[in-house]
């Protein structure tokens, strides 16, 4: 497959819908005015969430294709006069010949825009199913971890009212996508620790965008593979060709009953809590990527809600419920079934452990491991200190040895440790709504 890169040539041949093709490239011509003020509506929408005058950068999800250009331009233009520098991040998916001249093309739009570049790759084996869903992980993943890195707290991507409309009907065709938001916590855990993503585009039409860049003489990419039948957001981009989808509402969407904090790594709930707050406890309790869809989380949200007392698990999580609310917490039976091996800690460099703390040290030999056929050997104050927590979870605690040593603790000196589950949580529940809000609980 070949890429059709928008670029001005040297005799052109005449097209059909005034396109100009010339050896495999492809430059639309210009539309008329487009009207509606596309450069006001996004700075609007990136002044709503953004800092301005901050020496963090802003992190850009960049491909190269018609919408990631349009949004590079956009914001780096807002930037200049917002006292903010850009970071623009490509991965190359290794999955296509012509992928290293994509790459290459979104360095130089990049540059050309004023932005930092970076460019990354997935390097890893890829599965012969489940491919798309695979490499949107990785994406996110890779993407996520450059962000951080770099300072940024918020990353921005280019989704569009095209984008919710096909979702839309994937999902109504059996598909298990997410909902895409203006503002959302980043899907990737844990190097998605922290950040949000912003999509300022929701609101606008593909081909508007296509046509503003027209406009203006911009290049950009055309992916062969959002033409390919083989894969569902193709079939339901010629499914939906032609059709006006629904504006979106950007108001946060209601999360159900609240969600409360109860100590380090726990969560209550009320009986009524809503299927997506519920959802998000369950995965942030659980340590987990992947929030709990589908019956098993309506077969438990019916228990809940009938009244029942009783315990279960999902997700990761231990769920029990007595009285008016249900108790979220790590399921030490999960920790057993897993085997999670020793955690070394390099100093300086924090680490995560079961997707639910974060640890730094300042001095080599530390390890941490699960508190789990280790609770005998910790010291009478420390075991007084854990059997405060409900017994079937304290397995699931973690605990430090310190070179090889016999007897866990559950603080060494020089270590620092911090809880995710209430962090991560607050960021699910839209808890933040401006990146000035993206500060971390004190360690």
């Amino acid at each position: 497959m070949h890429a059709s890169l928008c670029a001005r040539r040297l005799g052109p041949a005449k097209g059909a819908g005034g396109a100009v093709e010339d050896h495999g490239f492809l430059r639309l011509t210009p539309s008329p005015a487009i009207g509606d003020d596309l450069t006001a509506r996004a700075f609007a929408r990136l002044d709503a969430r953004l800092t301005r005058d901050t020496g963090r950068p802003l992190a850009l999800a960049l491909s190269g294709g018609g919408d990631s250009i349009a949004l590079l331009r956009l914001t780096t233009d807002w930037a200049r006069t917002r006292g903010r520098s850009v970071l623009a991040l490509t991965v190359d998916h290794r999955l296509n010949a012509d992928s290293g001249r994509w790459t290459d093309f979104a360095a130089g739009a990049a540059r050309n825009a004023g932005a930092d570049w970076r460019g990354l790759s997935w390097d890893a084996d890829k599965p012969a199913t489940g491919l798309t869903a695979a490499a949107r992980a990785a994406r996110h993943g890779l993407i996520a971890d450059a962000a951080r890195e770099a300072g940024a707290s918020v990353v921005l991507f280019a989704h569009t009212a095209d984008d919710i409309a096909e979702a839309d009907l994937m999902r109504s065709e059996g598909s298990t996508l997410g909902r895409v938001r203006e503002w959302s916590p980043s899907p990737a855990w844990p190097e998605g620790r922290g950040l949000m993503l912003l999509r300022p585009l929701l609101g606008e039409r593909r081909a508007g965008l296509r046509d503003w860049l027209a406009a203006q003489g911009a290049d950009w990419i055309e992916d062969p593979a959002n033409a390919d039948p083989r894969f569902g957001r193709s079939r339901a981009r010629q499914a939906l060709a032609g059709a006006t989808p629904r504006l979106i509402n950007q108001a946060p969407s209601k999360t159900g009953a609240r969600s409360i904090i109860d100590g380090e790594a726990m969560v209550r709930v009320d009986r009524d809590v809503g299927a997506r707050a519920l959802a998000a406890a369950l995965v942030c309790v659980g340590g987990g990527s992947t929030p709990p869809r589908g019956a098993r989380l309506e077969a438990l949200m019916a228990r809940l809600k009938a009244g029942e007392d009783f315990a279960a698990t999902l997700c990761g999580a231990r769920i029990e419920a007595v009285g008016a609310t249900a108790r979220l917490m790590r399921e030490a039976g999960e920790l057993r079934r897993r085997d999670i091996s020793p955690l070394a800690l390099t100093p300086g460099v924090e680490a995560v452990w079961d997707g639910r703390f974060v640890f730094c040290a300042d001095r080599p030999g530390w390890s941490v491991v699960p508190a789990r056929g280790r609770l005998a050997s910790l010291s009478d104050a420390d075991r007084a200190e854990i059997n405060r927590l409900p017994a079937a979870t304290r397995g699931a605690w973690p605990v430090l040895i310190r070179d090889d040593a016999v007897a866990p603790v559950l603080a060494g000196e020089g270590v620092e440790r911090r809880g995710l589950v209430a962090e991560r949580l607050r960021l699910a529940l839209d808890e933040t709504t401006h990146e000035d809000d993206l500060i971390s609980a004190t360690r």
